[in-house]
């Protein structure tokens, strides 16, 4: 127990961070040194949340019920907040990676196909599917059972399309962006998600999970992936904004 709420303590302190400068590179202006500085530190404090909450996870899979009192089904505590806590943690960390090396190597993109990003899309596909098992074993708790199913889905479709542009040959120019953009939003859901949810089982239990609860951030963050990625489509690359000028310079 003190080492369960050791952890809590400090997942909720590099959560807390991750929060709040998530908005930062959002909104702020792309490739700007706000963007870069700020979206860094929220790299790190993803990553060290979801390393975090892999040690949760597992103490509470060792001691459900004496890490969440409040409930009193081990089985319901084993799969929300031991199998999908763990399944949502590595989800994090895949994300939070994927995200940061995409802009890394930008240039370079064969470097994207390095050992940490590969064994990640095994782990989040396992962490998935262990996450769909059990919610099928899940007896007693229809709801919470679908939603285990259901959010199990997420990580099979982040492997699928992190593997699309890991497998290309040559990206276009923006597929980089876009897939950054989608990676590190896709980790502020994340972890957004477990605040709301998993924090909410301490404070109101009854509401922790409330399908409407787990929608906000999900509604939120895919229509802010959606809103940024049209923009980036939108704007003309370097090479076509290049042609364009010469073609005003002739003229």
């Amino acid at each position: 127990m003190d080492l369960f709420h050791i952890l809590v303590a400090m997942h909720i302190c590099t959560g807390a961070v991750g929060l709040v400068a998530f908005w930062i590179p959002v909104w702020s202006q792309k490739g700007g040194s706000r963007h870069v500085k700020v979206g860094r530190v929220f790299t790190i404090c993803m990553l060290a949340t979801g390393t975090v909450a892999v040690g949760i996870a597992t103490t509470t899979l060792v001691s459900p019920l004496e890490t969440h009192p409040k409930l009193d089904d081990a089985a319901l505590v084993r799969g929300i907040f031991g199998w999908m806590m763990l399944y949502l943690a590595v989800l994090t960390i895949n994300l939070a990676w994927y995200g940061w090396s995409t802009a890394v190597y930008k240039r370079e993109h064969g470097r994207n196909w390095e050992w940490r990003n590969l064994v990640l899309q095994v782990l989040v596909t396992i962490a998935a599917a262990n996450c769909l098992w059990q919610g099928y074993n899940l007896q007693g708790w229809p709801m919470e059972a679908s939603l285990m199913m259901g959010i199990s889905f997420v990580g099979f479709a982040t492997v699928a399309t992190n593997m699309w542009f890991l497998m290309k040959e040559r990206p276009g120019p923006k597929d980089w962006l876009l897939e950054h953009i989608k990676a590190l939003v896709g980790a502020g859901i994340s972890v957004y998600t477990a605040f709301l949810a998993f924090g909410a089982v301490r404070l109101m239990p009854e509401a922790a999970l409330n399908p409407a609860l787990w929608a906000i951030p999900l509604v939120t963050g895919v229509s802010i992936i959606i809103y940024q990625q049209a923009k980036v489509r939108r704007k003309p690359s370097a090479g076509r904004r290049k042609r364009s000028e010469d073609v005003v310079a002739a003229e």
